[in-house]
């Protein structure tokens, strides 16, 4: 189709103020704080001194950001597997419910409507040690199983298991959306192919690994890039659930990011804090572009 001047001129006068916006409020203050995380603005006047990677070198080397680091590791590791695996398990029951699929898909897609904010408060009363889901154990019978939650200082190797609790809650907000992801893919999986290999005597766990998988795996990734960038810059459902928790059992580095910077008055290394934050998001977000645009492409 050939576009008259006319049009060009139109679609560049609508596309340039929403170019220079993102220019200047996305890339412009990214390489500001940048800027910031690079001087020596330790108090509440500015001072745009270059001190270089100072800032970055003695984060790497204080004990708290490297508990955060590890912190932000497993909450992903755990937070990804929960929500994806229970993601899917719903999502096949839903596929192959015959009734009420309306009913439990908006039961489990509900929680997307509430804040982090809300979940964090909410879960914080019902992992309460003293109020919460302990007393509904013990009156079941089943006091044995009831321990101190996210006040629970202790760990196994450098997992803190306080940070359980948090996945829980973090899982049940986002399981939902994920499910809603995969039942969308299961409904594209032609019912022919599915047919044919019955018919070919492939047994369920043979179609699942041999058909339903390999049709899953484009909703796969994206579900793990969705919950990789929410886990990497996770700070409101720890900051209202459980703060940095004992022993920073359930520290996380926007919660380091925020006291260091807002209540500390440390701008330079608060800023440093976010500008690793960020890398640690690019991380996980470049990959997948590249993959999209390669598979343009292809």
């Amino acid at each position: 189709m050939v576009r008259s001047k006319k049009d060009v001129i139109i679609g560049i006068a609508i596309v340039v103020p929403s170019f220079i916006l993102v220019l200047i409020f996305v890339y412009g203050f990214i390489a500001w704080t940048f800027r910031v995380a690079c001087s020596a603005w330790d108090g509440q006047l500015p001072n745009f001194t270059w001190v270089g990677f100072k800032h970055f070198a003695s984060l790497f080397s204080s004990t708290r950001f490297q508990i955060d680091l590890w912190n932000t590791l497993y909450f992903t590791i755990l937070f990804l597997a929960v929500c994806i695996c229970g993601g899917l398990v719903f999502a096949m029951l839903l596929d192959n419910i015959v009734r009420g699929e309306n009913i439990f898909r908006n039961i489990f897609l509900f929680p997307m409507a509430i804040s982090f904010v809300v979940t964090g408060v909410a879960w914080r009363w019902i992992f309460n040690p003293t109020v919460g889901v302990n007393v509904l154990l013990e009156r079941i019978g089943l006091s044995f199983a009831a321990w101190n939650w996210y006040i629970d200082p202790s760990q196994i190797f450098t997992f803190h298991v306080a940070l359980i609790p948090v996945v829980i809650a973090a899982s049940w907000q986002y399981i939902g959306y994920i499910m809603a992801m995969f039942l969308a893919g299961l409904r594209g999986i032609p019912d022919e192919i599915i047919e044919a290999a019955r018919m070919d005597g492939a047994g369920g766990f043979r179609i699942f690994m041999k058909i339903i998988i390999p049709s899953l795996k484009p909703i796969i990734l994206s579900a793990m890039i969705v919950l990789g960038h929410v886990s990497l810059k996770i700070f409101d459902l720890v900051y209202t659930m459980t703060g940095k928790g004992p022993a920073f059992a359930t520290d996380m580095p926007g919660i380091y990011m925020f006291e260091t910077t807002f209540q500390g008055n440390h701008y330079a290394e608060g800023a440093a804090i976010s500008i690793i934050m960020l890398l640690m998001v690019a991380l996980v977000i470049c990959p997948y572009l590249y993959y999209v645009l390669r598979k343009k492409e292809g």
